[in-house]
């Protein structure tokens, strides 16, 4: 992708932190005027030896009022991009693109009562935006956050998620977030053992958040490993649940993020 110097910021990279082997959180400073929804992605630049640039879309982890942009991303073996972002000392320059894009945001559904975030890996950044957001409290009587990984060492952001409702702003919203984390291969105290689709396929998933998926009052939105999204797109539309759309208002809103 290429891009004209008005089609974007340069940016101060502010910190990278490792949460395991292949995931990271990167930080730079925010351009004033760069708007976005809780839940839409930015596209990222960074320049080559050979002074062409990379470019590949990230989800924001941070909220709206912060006056930075954090990500969260998977470091891909000799990945063009990734490695070259997970190596940024503070102090570099980052490209960001002036305009946010993506429709997995909260005007994808317009009523609900429950409200079931679903992710697998690195899906789990644009959830992180919503519920530092208090319109995600104030639209949902009950929110559970669903954060699925192989190994309990992947499970990043533990104290973001549960030190949330403990801010000034949100503290009048105990008790409506539930967190639910699962690991597919290995077992470990405090979380479900198994992959989401087996889980939901056997009720487990349902039992442990003393909720039942209805059409009538659930609200899902899935982020993470495409074969993830299109089994449990499969096994939702089986139970009633179909895409929201602008024509046609839905249980489901979805995107695939790695």
């Amino acid at each position: 992708m290429t891009a004209t110097p008005d089609k974007f910021t340069r940016q101060i990279v502010q910190s990278v932190q490792p949460w395991a082997a292949n995931l990271f959180s990167l930080r730079c400073s925010r351009d004033p005027g760069f708007r976005f929804r809780p839940g839409q992605f930015a596209r990222l630049g960074v320049s080559k030896a050979d002074g062409s640039v990379v470019w590949r879309a990230y989800s924001m982890v941070s909220a709206p009022h912060d006056d930075f942009l954090e990500f969260f991303s998977i470091l891909v073996p000799d990945g063009e991009f990734s490695t070259v972002l997970s190596q940024m000392q503070p102090g570099a320059g980052l490209l960001v693109e002036r305009q946010a894009y993506g429709f997995l945001t909260l005007d994808r559904f317009a009523d609900g009562e429950d409200l079931w975030l679903l992710a697998t890996g690195t899906g789990l950044a644009p959830f992180l935006s919503m519920l530092q957001d208090p319109e995600v409290w104030q639209r949902f009587a009950r929110i559970k956050l669903v954060y699925s990984v192989r190994h309990a060492r992947e499970l990043a952001y533990l104290e973001l998620i549960r030190g949330l409702t403990a801010r000034d702003y949100l503290a009048e919203f105990a008790g409506r977030l539930q967190f639910i984390a699962l690991l597919s291969r290995e077992q470990a105290p405090g979380c479900l053992h198994g992959r989401l689709t087996t889980l939901l396929d056997s009720g487990e998933l349902e039992r442990a958040a003393g909720l039942t998926l209805d059409p009538a009052r659930s609200r899902l939105m899935l982020c993470g490993n495409p074969q993830m999204i299109e089994d449990m797109q499969a096994r939702l539309k089986h139970r009633g649940m179909q895409l929201s759309l602008s024509r046609r208002p839905g249980q489901l809103a979805l995107e695939n993020y790695w």
